[in-house]
Parts: structure tokens; C-alpha cells; sequence
């Protein structure tokens, strides 16, 4: 073996022992909050979003990138980025409403260039925002857009049951068995052309008006899969014509048009986070908000 393949091998095992000791450093329970909960209060993403960034390798702490959770960081002493960009504490919590329009998407980062729902909110505060429970760019209605990732992912996460309320208009006119099917649950795969999957929770509808054209319901979800509603209905025989967001658990969508957009009321905020967290509204104070 040469000198230098011998000092190559060397320094190899010495970065992979530093690597494995500054690893279980990270974690260690007792350095401060879970990374992927420290990036979504900090306005990154959502939590799940920011637990995929981070397995993805775009996520250092002190200049080393973090591919496996958990990891705990110290926020006042550790250095932590994204995609190399230094990633601060949000000071202030930001909630809006806005009426999402039809043909425009929910996604952060687009690279087809579409209208972006965060180009609709030109807050004062510039702060960095993103949707809670996205809407496909053919629905409409409420659009939850906040900067407090702990509330969107308790919004969101099937776990916590946060029920979402939906003005559907499908169709031709729905049988009778098809609203009790829907009620019950439909099988879907795991992905729209994937394999697997599995049932749906049950589901609340309630049925508005009937004729030969159409169908008018009201349902009401609490798990949020990907197009879940149209792809239950598209199961059952019947494309959704329209679909419109009116409710997000406590939350209603209230004076709004169409691509408008307002702050939560202080109310608004606390109703939320007692639905996500229960009485105790997760023990945050409810930051900017109106009212």
C-alpha cells in the first residue's frame, strides 16, 4: 500500500468517527427541540415537508448535513441552514385566509412558472408563508397560509382528525348506495397510477340538491390524501364539476372573493388552535393576527 493511499484511508476514518461522534451529539434529547420542529416554526415548511427536506441531505447543522431523524439542535448555539441559506427565528406568527381561485397552485416552488397562491398575499410583513392543506389547482375556497408550522401540521396530520368541509357539485345525480359507499369508505391506491393503498376513513355527506345533471353535496373529510375527494367520487362513477373548500375546523370562509385575502382575528386563531390542540391551545400565544 502507498503513502498516499494510506493517508487517504486515514483521513477517510478519521471524518467517518468525527461524522459518527458529532451525530450522537445531535442525538442527545436534552440540546433543545427537534430539528424538523424548530424548521417548521421557523416558517420553512410544514413539519412533514421539513422532515422530507431534511432526509433529502438540504439541511446542515454547523456545516453538517443531517440525512436521518431524529437530531436535536440548540437553536442560540448551533449554526443551522437550508440549502444554505442560515434559518432564523420567526418572531412574530402570521395567519390568513384567502380565497383561492381556480388555476392557481398551492406549491411554494413551481417550475412551470404558474400563478403561485403566495403571490396573491403581499403581506407587509414580507415574511415567508406557506398553505396549510393544498388545494389542486382546479378547487377553490379556503386556503389556511401561515409561518406557524407546529399549528399546520396539527391542521393537516390525519392523527389529530381536524375536519375540512368541502362544496362539492359532481356530475349527474348520485345513487343512493354511492353517498352510503362514500360514507363508509372507498378503497384507493396509494397513488392515482400506484400500486397498494388502502380505505378511506369514514366520510360525512350530506346531500343538498339531486336532478338528472348534477349533484350538490357537502362533505366533510378528516384525513387530507392527495385529491381525495375527487378521487372517491371518480371511483364511484361520478367526475366532480366543481369543488370548493368552505371549512377548515373551526374556521370558516367568510368575506371573501375570489383571490382576496385577509388576517385571522385573534378569535379565529384561538378557536384553530383549540381544535388542533385541544383546550389548551398548544400553549402558544396566538401572534399577529386582527381583532
Amino acid at each position: 500500500m502507498t503513502d498516499g493511499l494510506l493517508s487517504t484511508l486515514m483521513t477517510e476514518q478519521a471524518n467517518q468517527h468525527n461524522a459518527t461522534e458529532y451525530g450522537a451529539e445531535l442525538r442527545d434529547n436534552s440540546r433543545g427541540p427537534r430539528l424538523q420542529k424548530y424548521l417548521a416554526e421557523a416558517g420553512i415548511a410544514s413539519r412533514r415537508e421539513c422532515e422530507e427536506l431534511i432526509e433529502s441531505g438540504e439541511v446542515a447543522v454547523n456545516g453538517h448535513y443531517i440525512t436521518e431523524l431524529p437530531v436535536w439542535v440548540d437553536p442560540a448555539a448551533d449554526r443551522i441552514t437550508v440549502r444554505g441559506k442560515i434559518v432564523r427565528p420567526v418572531k412574530d406568527t402570521i395567519y390568513i385566509m384567502l380565497y383561492k381561485p381556480r388555476g392557481v397552485v398551492c406549491t411554494n416552488d413551481d417550475p412551470e412558472g404558474r400563478t403561485q397562491a403566495i403571490d396573491l398575499v403581499q403581506h407587509p410583513s414580507k415574511v415567508r408563508l406557506y398553505p396549510v392543506g393544498r388545494l389542486d389547482m382546479d378547487s377553490t375556497g379556503l386556503l389556511l397560509m401561515t409561518n406557524d408550522g407546529e399549528l399546520a401540521n396539527r391542521l393537516t396530520h390525519p392523527r389529530y382528525g381536524v375536519h375540512k368541509q368541502y362544496d362539492v357539485t359532481v356530475k349527474g345525480a348520485i345513487e343512493d348506495a354511492a353517498l352510503e359507499k362514500m360514507r363508509r369508505g372507498v378503497f384507493l391506491t396509494a397513488h392515482e397510477r400506484g400500486r397498494g393503498g388502502s380505505r378511506t376513513e369514514p366520510v360525512d355527506v350530506k346531500l343538498i340538491k339531486r336532478d338528472r345533471n348534477r349533484t350538490h353535496l357537502m362533505i366533510a373529510l378528516r384525513e387530507g390524501r392527495n385529491r381525495q375527494v375527487r378521487r372517491m367520487l371518480a371511483k364511484l362513477g361520478y367526475p366532480v364539476k366543481r369543488l370548493r373548500r368552505v371549512q377548515m375546523g373551526p374556521l370558516k370562509l367568510t368575506h371573501l372573493k375570489p383571490g382576496q385575502w385577509r388576517e385571522l382575528e385573534h378569535k379565529e386563531v384561538n378557536l384553530l388552535r383549540s381544535a388542533a390542540f385541544g383546550k389548551s391551545g398548544g400553549g402558544k400565544p396566538a401572534g399577529k393576527a386582527r381583532g
